[in-house]
Order: C-alpha cells, then structure tokens, then sequence
C-alpha cells in the first residue's frame, strides 16, 4: 500500500509520510529540533563517483513546516482533533541542499532567517547536514518562514497555509564580498524561484562567472521570468510547462520551453509516480536527422513501457528534428523518459 507520501504532492519540499507522523498531542515547536527526516542510506554508502570539487550554490526559501494529519479536512467554525503531528525543515531551496549534502556534494546556501527559535533551529539542522549556512542572514527580530499543513486522510490531499519571513530579504541584505565569496569555487547555482529580487542578483553575477544555472519551477512567480532567462538546466513541476506556455500537452510545451530558453540544455517535467519526462538539446550535425512529432514520439516511448517493471528505468528516443504544431522545431534534441519501465 502506498504511504501518504507517495500519494500526496509535495510542499516545499515537505515529505509526507503517515506512518511516521507523531501522535497528538502536539509537542512544542521550539523542543521540536529534528526537523528532516534522515535518509535511509548514508550518502557515503552509496556507489557514487563525485567530483573533486563539488561546490554548488543555493539561494531561495528555508523554513519548517508543522504537518497536522486529520481524519477529514474540517468544515467551516469546526473544532477537531489531529490524529498525528510533525516538525519538519520546509523551503525547496534548504531542501535541495540537503538532499545534495547527503549525496556528498558541498551546498552553500543563500537565505534569510530571523533570530527566533525557528530561524535557529533551521540553522541548526542545515549545518548538521553538512549544508554551509554561513551566507545566511540573519535579521533582529521579525519571523522565519513556516508554514501549517493539514493533511486530509480521507481524500488523499493537503492544505498549506503560509507565512513568510519578516523582514523579507532584499539584494542589500548581501554584500557585495559574501556575493562574490558564495560563488566562489561553486560549479553549479540552484534557484527555486523565491527572493527573486536577490536571486537575480546572484544569478547575474554566475552568469558573468559563465556558472551553470539550475533553476526549480514549481509555478509561476514574480520575477521567474527574468530568473529563466539565465537558466542551463531547468526541473519543472508537472503543471508549470504548459502554464508558463499555453501548449496543448507536456511534450509540446517542453518543445516551446527550449525554444524560448536558447540557453537551457535540457528542461524536465516531474510527472509524480508516473516518473519525469526529458528534452535535452543535442550540439550535433543536424543535416540528415529524421524529423519527428514531439508528441507522437512521446506516446512510442510510452508503448516501450513495461508496466510489471518493479525498478527505475530510463527510455529514450534517437536524437531526431523534434516538432509541435503551431510552435515550431528544435533543430536536434533527445526525449527522456525515467520512471518503472
């Protein structure tokens, strides 16, 4: 049976797991210490070659999240009970940095905290993951971002109900010589989206540095655009691409996406159980290429899947001229999909 994690998406980067969700009732938020659920696997477990520098930089949102689970999401002036609660690090830039910690990679992350018992203790959990928190600001008085989620276990679903930080991070708030320092030896510089107006900044100046960009598109966002606009590598969440371009299906979106970003190498779509799907821009002799629908190649790669398969698996096309109708063509390109098969 799958546990609610799988069935439930993600919020801020929240993992969502019923079985371990403490019972009620709820324990205070500043005793609650251990915000991220540890990986089953040690990094250093893992068959993974890394390089030797392996610096990446991160800017975007920290916070924790406090996950109530209820029977049933509650009406209007009800008054129920949870029926578990946890504690958890939230933000998908903290999160991502974590994950890449765990795997051996060296993070650095740029965001903003207040000096409360919740900014402290996202410090404290980023630095014991290994996740270098030193580029952090760290405001007097205010807030730290959290955010209450209920978990509705009759439907499946959840609620996230946000506060943002306070006082919110400007470009000022970084200086020029943490700026140019945080970047310094970085191989690669995550964005999700948020702090958009510093993010830009950063993203500037990696840009100048020639530092590839991986930019997370959860939805759209005030000053994304511009953020885009720099990205080598874009990860997209499963309804973004055909938000952001008004194409009829997630292929031809993902077409239109690397059309509109001559920058970006490839961009992926998560597609949540059914795995994530791949457009990579290839840099070869083009001349005698086999043009393709973008579409129609997504629904072969489809028939080659084999739906009794239990592990991960990846099919790809041939590199082919890839078109949509009414958007245009990409003159060499490749379509991934990873996911059992």
């Amino acid at each position: 049976m799958a546990t609610l994690g799988q069935l439930l998406p993600s919020c801020g980067g929240t993992v969502l797991n019923s079985s371990t969700l403490l019972p009620s009732p709820f324990p205070s938020p500043t005793t609650a210490r251990n915000f991220r659920v540890k990986m089953s696997i040690p990094a250093t477990q893992a068959s993974i070659v890394l390089p030797e520098n392996r610096i990446i930089l991160g800017c975007g949102s920290v916070g924790v999240d406090f996950l109530a689970a209820v029977a049933s999401y509650p009406n209007p002036d009800d008054k129920i009970r949870s029926t578990s609660f946890q504690v958890q690090g939230g933000g998908n830039a903290g999160n991502a940095l974590t994950c890449a910690a765990r795997l051996g990679l060296t993070p650095r992350i740029i965001s903003k905290v207040s000096n409360d018992s919740q900014g402290k203790g996202i410090l404290e959990e980023l630095e014991a993951d290994g996740v270098d928190s030193s580029f952090i600001v760290v405001s007097d008085g205010g807030n730290s971002p959290f955010t209450y989620i209920i978990v509705d276990n009759q439907t499946k679903t959840r609620t996230c109900i946000h506060t943002p930080g306070y006082p919110p991070m400007i470009p000022t708030d970084l200086s020029q010589s943490n700026l140019l320092s945080s970047l310094d030896g970085a191989k690669l510089v995550y964005f999700d989206g948020r702090l958009h107006e510093t993010a830009a900044v950063v993203a500037e100046e990696a840009n100048t540095r020639g530092i590839p960009i991986l930019i997370d598109a959860e939805r759209k966002r005030e000053g994304l655009d511009h953020l885009l606009s720099f990205a080598s590598y874009v990860v997209c969440s499963t309804k973004f691409p055909q938000e952001w371009t008004d194409a009829s299906s997630i292929p031809s979106a993902l077409l239109s996406m690397l059309l509109r970003l001559p920058k970006v190498k490839f961009v992926i779509v998560t597609l949540g159980e059914d795995g994530c799907l791949m457009l990579q821009r290839t840099e070869m002799d083009n001349q005698d290429l086999e043009e393709r629908d973008v579409d129609d190649l997504f629904e072969k790669l489809n028939q080659k899947k084999d739906t009794n398969a239990t592990s991960p698996a990846c099919i790809s096309s041939n590199v082919a001229k890839l078109h949509a109708k009414g958007i245009g063509t990409i003159s060499a390109s490749t379509l991934k999909f990873y996911g059992k098969g």
